[in-house]
């Protein structure tokens, strides 16, 4: 169907599953609460994939660096992401929701990081711009977030599985027709993954990065309900998706023209800044309709900061653990700052309103942007990192 070394299939890829995320990060809370749900048990469900992902993002990745294929652990996962979301939405109970979307998120959270994993290195393979790759999953959460939103609201939230499975078994598709990267013969071991434990700047940046994600995070669990609190509608929270991850889908396009101005850090302590004003904004809004004008800022937050700290965490591990340190970085991303996140977040929703959350999470980026800031004027910190194809 496609070349063997066409970029074609990556793309779709990405497309399919970002746009399939995307129903999952932006209607899971409504569907949640639409099954009887209160803000606390919503907490804990959202909290189960995060939990999942610190166990599942090194597992898969540790499989995918030792048999040297990311092809063939996508193809897993993704059966597994269509049998497991299958079964987690028949659950009727908060024990068997979080029992089943354990199982769920296991095999579906790896699936984001290999795949950018993937487009990193072909990227570099071809000697081109990881971000024009890795912006057609931007493109795809941003489609499938306008389409999905307005589908929803016609034919109501407890539906939001059937077009979830029309991008996973597109995903299911597209993945047979991936070219495979083409990695070191050397096998890894065991022993070389505790190479990365001993890696003490990576481990402090995870560490202090925490603090812009667990607010990034609590935002992907309670915006749709902060909108919906604040008077508005399913199709008004896949509006907002739409309009964020568009200026995401920008930021990646671009990366090649405005990347290799600075230093990686430069860029993730501006994204900090940004985060901190856009959090604080949000907390003061009474009309859902400012939320819509203030997600431009998505873009200049999550994409300079995702974009910018990938590129770091790339030149900070070794080549023969790319995989296994690229799902070690988005276990603390995704995983470890959506625990706190979700928790933290339903907590504080439901005791004392998303104005309070948003404030409190304007408050932690700005501590996080600090702590970057001096983690920068370090001597780890300062060293040039490698220009890379962006």
């Amino acid at each position: 169907m496609f070349k063997s070394d066409s970029l074609i299939p990556l793309k779709m890829l990405l497309f399919s599953f970002h746009a399939s995320n995307t129903i999952i990060l932006s209607f899971l809370p409504l569907y949640l609460q639409f099954k009887g749900l209160d803000g606390t048990e919503i907490g804990w469900v959202l909290a189960i994939g995060p939990l999942a992902s610190i166990f599942a993002q090194p597992f898969w990745g540790y499989l995918s660096d030792k048999f040297k294929t990311v092809k063939w652990i996508l193809l897993v996962c993704i059966i597994g992401l269509i049998i497991g979301s299958t079964l987690f939405f028949q659950m009727n109970t908060l024990l068997t929701i979080i029992l089943m979307g354990a199982v769920f998120y296991f095999f579906t959270t790896p699936i984001g990081a290999l795949g950018d994993s993937l487009a990193q290195r072909r990227a570099d393979e071809l000697n081109i711009s990881f971000g024009t790759i890795r912006t057609w999953g931007s493109i795809g959460f941003a489609i499938s977030s306008l389409l999905i939103g307005a589908i929803l609201d016609i034919i109501g939230v407890q539906y939001m599985l059937l077009p979830y499975l029309f991008f996973g078994f597109l995903a299911l598709l597209v993945v047979f027709q991936l070219s495979d990267v083409r990695m070191d013969a050397k096998p890894v071991q065991l022993k070389d993954v505790r190479k990365l434990s001993g890696n003490k700047p990576f481990l402090l940046f995870l560490g202090i990065m925490l603090c812009l994600t667990i607010s990034h995070r609590a935002n992907d669990s309670y915006i749709g309900l902060y909108i919906t609190e604040l008077g508005g509608s399913e199709g008004l929270v896949g509006t907002a998706w739409f309009i964020g991850v568009l200026t995401e889908a920008a930021v990646f396009a671009t990366a090649g023209f405005w990347f290799r101005k600075f230093h990686p850090l430069i860029f993730i302590i501006l994204a900090g800044i940004l985060y901190t004003l856009r959090w604080f904004l949000y907390s003061w809004v009474e009309d859902p309709v400012y939320v819509l004008g203030l997600q431009v800022l998505h873009g200049l937050t999550f994409g300079i900061f995702y974009l910018s700290a990938f590129e770091y965490v790339t030149r900070l591990i070794p080549r023969l653990l790319q995989a296994t340190g690229h799902l070690v970085f988005f276990a603390t991303f995704f995983g470890l700052s959506g625990i706190i996140g979700s928790l933290g977040g339903g907590a504080i929703m439901e005791a004392f309103g998303g104005a309070t959350l948003y404030f409190t999470m304007g408050a932690l980026a700005l501590a996080g942007t600090i702590l970057m800031t001096i983690y920068h004027i370090q001597p780890f910190g300062k060293n040039p990192v490698k220009e890379r194809g962006y």
